[in-house]
């Protein structure tokens, strides 16, 4: 080892000539593979260590549709040395020609524990909510605000309560902790509800308590106490070492998503390693034929160029680290303003080590082959002008190469903690770069197959270009392989993000509701379907009673211990009632009860969930409903349909199960866009409690997500895309030399510079649209696994990102491939082919 690192470091004296495209590769993927871990650690450090004031105290409690009752606020009292008082809910913000969607956070004179609400105008929460001139005071979003054309000092309803607009919410400390909204943030205090009727016996909403604890509290044992005294009364438990569970799972998945997208670039920047390292060695065939003359075997070769390939990769992974980590850091600032929650962007030694180790398997991978193979060269065939590197390496190599491949796909799986994903996004990568080579070796057959043919008779240009293509040293596998899997990534984000809007913008439209309306009471429902009904414009009502519980208990076991962390026992869910199955009803396995059922309680359960979860006709589950235990039997299952936006419940109960149960009613209203502003005013200046949730701003606000998801995986994408191009230049500079005898032979030969640069561009233009076909492709069977499985709708090919794509692949090539013909048509053909002799 010391003689071959010996050979290599004098070696190394020559400089890094061969050994650029090497380093650009590996330092952008590893750049980019650290900065998004990088990003993703500040995040999660600045979730946790911001915990209670983005929860608004060290630990909450949290209740659905009711408050504590006296022994919960006595045991909140015994642990904490502070606690408030929080309700949460939507409703209508209302003034006297327009309303709005809201979400209401009353509060009490305490809010907020931890952190500080900040308004504009600059005055204490205390005084912006107190009581002047017989109304209470209310603070709203700016948002809120400019919607509904208010002013400071001007009144608007929360249900049949007058409130003063008194300031601006310009930062609320705790709106993380609540996660997704549909409407913008109202705060008001709790008192001033009282005679608002929004908080009646069955109406949606949460009460959440936040305690501050005594220094040195155990959380831990804490959260242990409450759950087993409270849990079967419906209570959550969160504190402040998982502040805001949906916004740290949401960061992580997608920090995750986007590490695996920066494998993809490191792949693309492996074929540049490995062409690079293959241009090198065949740059080095009269040193290595020199070594193997004097004596030195082929493991002192492989040694050697092992060591020549572990310094420039630790150089390349610095300068690949260096950039991953101050890119961030340089940023922060602008990161950190634009997050709804805190984030400490700084250097963290885990991040890096992830990114440098994935870099050096990457490297490992991608090199070890070209090396490998110099230990079967024999020096008669490098003096005879051949490169003797065409032949397999030992078997040794090969199973050190499966080996690494196997600890990079497992670190890749373990690392993101989505396991599906890692192994998809894998998977994806090598078929990609399976069909990406078998599409180049079959580009290579063709065109030396069409160079032969009558064709090409009478165009030297296109046979030259064709030649070239199919020679046996041709580029065109490195171009294909490093452009194409870029260009792929960037094609399935297109054919997805487009077959996402197509459903949310024209697809969901046409079956989904215009309004839910929520909170009616029962004696409501009667009228209320009375005018919706005679409005002409309305073309479907669907109403059902609505309470909502929390599983506790599956077959007497506790929910979390049966179904893991599946979306049905994660949190309250919604519950209803029916005497009958209903019209558009399908059971599809057991039998739902008759009409006039008086026995035990009985359940009729959602079919898919009910699979995943494991469930089967006769198992009992256990609901708390308004903090009491309801024990039911599933008689059967039955079809529902979330996909359509409409009204759909997991659980559905007798009626006499739930009889004398507190509820209200939800309605969906099916009318056209022109009919939606009518109906809203008719129902919310009749009934001021009711709340309307329009369901296309609903669907922008989650398009805003998918459009906010699909930038960042684009923003990745084309990273990958900017290493393809790195490599496609690096092709393109070894290949230059070619180019040049080519150009030489065709002078010769009386072809004028036109002839052979359009030889060249066409060269060029065909290895750029075959990339770009064989990604369109992919990407159109990743955009069609996406929707199909994962998102279980419907897939429409979209051909304006996919010509796009061929475009964008035809003029990367052409730009490198013309960039790099500026010698070879400057070059006189005497000089070169005296050289060449």
């Amino acid at each position: 080892m010391s003689l071959a690192f010996t050979i290599a470091r004098r070696e190394l004296r020559g400089g890094l000539r061969g050994f650029r495209v090497f380093l650009a590769c590996l330092a952008l993927g590893v750049a980019a593979i650290a900065a998004v871990g990088t990003l993703r650690t500040g995040i999660q450090q600045g979730l946790t260590d911001q915990g209670a004031v983005i929860l608004g105290g060290d630990a909450e409690m949290r209740f659905t549709y009711r408050p504590a009752d006296a022994d919960e606020r006595a045991y909140m009292d015994r642990i904490a040395t502070q606690v408030s008082e929080v309700y949460d809910f939507r409703s209508m913000a209302l003034v006297q020609d327009d309303q709005a969607l809201t979400q209401i956070k009353a509060v009490d004179n305490a809010w907020p524990l931890t952190g500080s609400a900040q308004l504009d105008p600059p005055i204490p929460v205390v005084e912006a909510l107190a009581v002047a001139d017989g109304l209470p005071g209310a603070i709203m979003d700016p948002v809120l605000i400019d919607r509904l054309a208010l002013s400071i000092g001007d009144t608007f309803r929360l249900g049949t309560q007058e409130f003063r607009l008194t300031a601006a919410l310009t930062r609320e400390p705790d709106s993380a902790s609540t996660g997704f909204t549909l409407g913008p943030r109202t705060v008001v205090h709790s008192d001033a509800l009282a005679n608002s009727s929004l908080l009646a016996s069955g109406s949606m909403y949460e009460t959440r308590y936040r305690l501050v604890l005594p220094p040195g509290a155990d959380l831990q044992t804490l959260e242990d106490e409450a759950e087993s005294t409270f849990r079967d009364k419906g209570m959550r438990w969160t504190d402040s070492r998982n502040a805001a569970p949906g916004i740290e799972a949401f960061i992580d998945r997608i920090g995750s998503f986007l590490v695996l997208v920066g494998l993809a670039g490191l792949a693309v920047g492996g074929v540049g390693i490995s062409a690079a390292i293959r241009s090198y060695l065949d740059g080095k065939t009269e040193t290595i034929a020199t070594l193997k003359t004097l004596g030195a075997e082929g493991g002192l070769i492989f040694r050697s160029y092992l060591w020549q390939t572990a310094i420039l990769s630790a150089i390349g992974i610095a300068i690949g680290l260096a950039l991953g980590a101050i890119a961030p850091i340089l940023a922060a600032p602008l990161i950190e303003a634009s997050l709804p929650f805190p984030a400490e962007i700084r250097l963290y030694p885990g991040a890096l080590a992830e990114a440098a180790f994935y870099g050096t398997l990457s490297a490992l991978i991608f090199t070890l082959l070209p090396l490998a193979r110099t230990e079967r060269i024999r020096p008669a065939a490098l003096y005879r002008g051949g490169s003797g590197t065409r032949t397999w390496p030992r078997k040794r190599y090969l199973t050190a190469l499966a080996l690494l491949s196997v600890a990079l796909i497992g670190s890749a799986t373990w690392l993101s903690g989505i396991p599906e994903l890692a192994l998809g996004a894998a998977g994806g990568i090598v078929g990609s770069l399976l069909i990406l080579t078998l599409a180049a070796l079959g580009l290579r057959s063709l065109a030396r197959r069409l160079a032969r043919t009558r064709l090409t008779h009478g165009r030297p240009a296109t046979r030259a270009a064709l030649a070239s293509i199919g020679a046996p040293r041709s580029d065109a596998t490195s171009v294909i392989l490093s452009l194409g899997l870029g260009l792929s990534v960037l094609a399935a984000v297109g054919q997805i993000d487009w077959n996402l809007r197509q459903a949310i913008a024209t697809d969901l439209p046409t079956r989904a509701p215009a309004f839910f309306f929520i909170d009616i009471q029962p004696d409501q429902i009667d009228p209320f379907l009375a005018m919706v009904d005679a409005n002409p414009a309305v073309t479907e009502i669907e109403t059902a009673p609505m309470l909502r519980g929390v599983i506790t208990q599956i077959n007497g076991r506790p929910a979390r211990e049966v179904a893991g962390d599946h979306w049905v026992v994660r949190g309250d869910r919604g519950i209803t009632y029916a005497a009958t199955p209903g019209e558009k009803t399908r059971i599809t396995a057991g039998e739902f009860w008759p009409e006039d059922y008086q026995g035990d309680p009985q359940i009729s359960f959602a079919t898919e969930e009910a699979e995943e979860l494991g469930l089967n006709l006769g198992d009992t589950m256990t609901v708390n409903i308004l903090g009491r235990d309801l024990t039911a039997t599933i008689t059967s299952f039955r079809e529902v349909d979330f996909s359509n936006a409409g009204m759909g419940f997991v659980m559905t109960l007798n009626p006499a199960a739930l009889a004398g149960a507190p509820h209200t009613h939800i309605a969906t209203v099916y009318a056209p866009p022109e009919a939606e502003a009518q109906i809203l005013r008719d129902v919310t200046k009749t009934w001021p409690n009711i709340t309307a949730i329009g369901i296309r701003e609903a669907v922008d606000r989650v398009a805003e997500a998918l459009s906010a998801i699909a930038t960042a995986t684009a923003w990745a994408a084309a990273g990958t895309l900017i290493t393809g191009f790195v490599v496609l230049i690096g092709a393109a500079a070894a290949g230059e030399r070619a180019r040049i005898y080519e150009s030489a032979i065709l002078k010769t030969l009386g072809a004028t510079r036109g002839k052979i640069l359009s030889s060249f561009a066409l060269r060029s233009a065909l290895m750029g649209a075959a990339a770009g076909i064989v990604a369109v492709v992919a990407g159109g069977i990743a955009g069609w696994a996406v929707m199909t499985f994962v998102m279980e709708t419907t897939y429409r090919f979209e051909p304006v990102s996919a010509l796009g794509i061929v475009a964008g692949g035809v003029l990367a090539t052409l730009l490198a491939g013309l960039f790099f013909a500026l010698r070879p048509l400057a070059a006189r053909p005497a000089s070169t082919l005296r050289a060449q002799d």
